[in-house]
Order: C-alpha cells, then sequence, then structure tokens
C-alpha cells in the first residue's frame, strides 16, 4: 500500500528537475501503551492549560515561541517559517555525489523516505538519475528541508526507486577517542580465534539472516492472555546468564562450536584455533580465499508478527 506523502516539491541537480513525493519507506510495529490509573484503569489524559490565565487550549489556539529567558518568549507564527529565505523549502538540492563506501554508517539519521516521480513529465528525469547512480558505486548528497528545519541527506537506488536516507550533520557527530578503551596486550592466536569466530558466524547478505522481534511476541501474547483471561504461553527456554570470561581462548573456542551447532555444522570434536596457522605478515584485514559451503538453515516455523495496539 503507497505510504502517504510527508512533503512534496522537486529533486534538482544541476539544470535538471524532477517533481517528486516523499513517502515514509519504514513503518512501526511496535506496540504502545496508554497510561492508566492502576486503581480502576481508567484513561490518563493530558490537558494543555495557558499558564498565564489557566484556560484549557485548542489546537488552533496553539502557536510556536522561542525562550529567550525564563520570562520571555518570542512567539514565531507558521506563516513567518514559511517565508525564511530557505532554497531547500521545496526542493531536494544536490550538492555533490560522492563515493558510497565514504559514508559512514553513523552519518544516517532516522528519516527513509522513497520518493515517488509526483506525475508523468517526472518519470523520464527520475529514470534518468537512477541509471546514472546504477552504472557507478556514487550516491547523491543532498540538503532539503521537512518538519521545521534544513537536513542533510543520501539518495541513493532501491529496487527501481529512489531513496532518501536522512542524515546527520557533521558537527552532530561526537567524537569516538573519549569512549575508547586504553591500548591492551592481545596474542595472535586470540586474534586468530575472534577471526574463526567471525568466520563461523558470516553470512553473505542481511537477507539471509531470520530476524524477529521477539519481545513484540511475546509482549503480544502477554496483551492476548490478558484479554481471553490465561496464562501466557511460554515463547522459549530463557537464555541463561552470561557468565565472567575467565579464559578468553577458551571462551571463544566454545564459541565457535556454538555457532557451528547452531547452524547446523558438525564440529568434529571440540572446537579448536590454536592450529590455525599465523599470517606471513602483519595485516589490517584478513582475506579467505576458500569458499565456504553455504550453512544449512536451521529448520524452524516462521512466525508471523502480529499487528495489534494496546
Amino acid at each position: 500500500m503507497p505510504g502517504r506523502p510527508v512533503w512534496s516539491g522537486a529533486v534538482s541537480f544541476g539544470l535538471v528537475t524532477i517533481p517528486v513525493k516523499l513517502e515514509p519507506a519504514s513503518e512501526s510495529h511496535g506496540i504502545s501503551f496508554n497510561q492508566v490509573h492502576v486503581k480502576d484503569g481508567g484513561r490518563i489524559r493530558y490537558r494543555k492549560v495557558c499558564d498565564i490565565d489557566g484556560k484549557e487550549l485548542s489546537q488552533d489556539e496553539i502557536g510556536k515561541g522561542y525562550e529567550i529567558s525564563k520570562d520571555h518568549v518570542i512567539p514565531v507564527s507558521d506563516d513567518e517559517l514559511a517565508r525564511m529565505p530557505l532554497p531547500t523549502a521545496k526542493a531536494i538540492d544536490i550538492v555533490a555525489f560522492v563515493d558510497r563506501d565514504s559514508i559512514d554508517p553513523i552519518q544516517l539519521g532516522d528519516g527513509n523516505y522513497y520518493l515517488r516521480a509526483d506525475g508523468q513529465v517526472a518519470a523520464k528525469p527520475y529514470v534518468l538519475l537512477r541509471k546514472a547512480l546504477e552504472r557507478t558505486d556514487k550516491v547523491a548528497i543532498a540538503k532539503f528541508a521537512l518538519r521545521g528545519r534544513e537536513r542533510l541527506g543520501m539518495l541513493r537506488i532501491k529496487g527501481d526507486a529512489l531513496l532518501l536516507n536522512s542524515m546527520h550533520w557533521p558537527d552532530e557527530i561526537r567524537s569516538w577517542e573519549p569512549v575508547a578503551p586504553d591500548e591492551v596486550k592481545l596474542t595472535e592466536q586470540e586474534i586468530e580465534g575472534a577471526l574463526a569466530l567471525l568466520d563461523t558466524m558470516s553470512n553473505e547478505h542481511l537477507d539471509e539472516l531470520e530476524l524477529i522481534d521477539h519481545y513484540r511476541e511475546a509482549l503480544a501474547e502477554v496483551i492476548d492472555a490478558k484479554a481471553e483471561h490465561r496464562e501466557p504461553k511460554p515463547m522459549g527456554e530463557e537464555a541463561a546468564p552470561a557468565g565472567k570470561v575467565v579464559d578468553l581462548m577458551a571462551a571463544l573456542e566454545a564459541s565457535v562450536a556454538k555457532a557451528k551447532e547452531s547452524r547446523g555444522e558438525t564440529t568434529g570434536g571440540d572446537a579448536t584455533v590454536h592450529e590455525m596457522p599465523k599470517p606471513k605478515k602483519k595485516a589490517t584485514a584478513r582475506k579467505t580465499t576458500a569458499k565456504k559451503a553455504p550453512a544449512k538453515k536451521t529448520a524452524g516455523k516462521k512466525t508471523t508478527a502480529r499487528k495489534r495496539s494496546a
């Protein structure tokens, strides 16, 4: 089902203009709660009241204001915001094309939007831009205005459509340096053990994994059970709490064995990583030349997530 447009305007690069509409590219299936009075189950309501005259206000009586100090608020109207001299108010302005691999995932924001060509006239330049991106490893970096602020975005291909990923501005990314641990000593054997575990747990593509929101399923079962006045069905064995790691190599070997078992692979006895050949020279990345046999898919019944609101 098509999404509901959240913005309409045009993509522009050079002298090319593509009229488009933005539609959300994802949707939430989370279960939300209302606040209730514990004693009788009554809903808790929030009323918008003016702190000067105590009057409860309707939505059309409420505007925006910027607080300069505790007792000084400057009102700003929607008309004033609409008249701001912002070139991206009705345009997704492409400022550059860059290598896709140059984008750090931390720069990507929360909003993802499909671009729908707005009318038949927009179809040809829309496909032109898509074809151009298909033949390169480039993505487009663009500026656009949405929900009261100018944003940075990455325009890329998704199937036969164009997708706009919102991005953080460079000055919004915090430095990694304060959170990095001090340098520690690792043996080559420990590094090889970690690489063995990485190889065992590797998949070629994300869509090969069966990713299920088990918390949402368990929560839906709790709500269903309460509505039907019964006990919730068990949702599987509870994971044992992780113990204190005493021997790093023993933990790596056990993890390799467990990963192989979960993929249906036989370990041929106790898993070991001690005898793996050491690299001839130091390298920052390990290249695997042997083609790995495809992992056996674990048999299991796929659970269809229920859509239910509290």
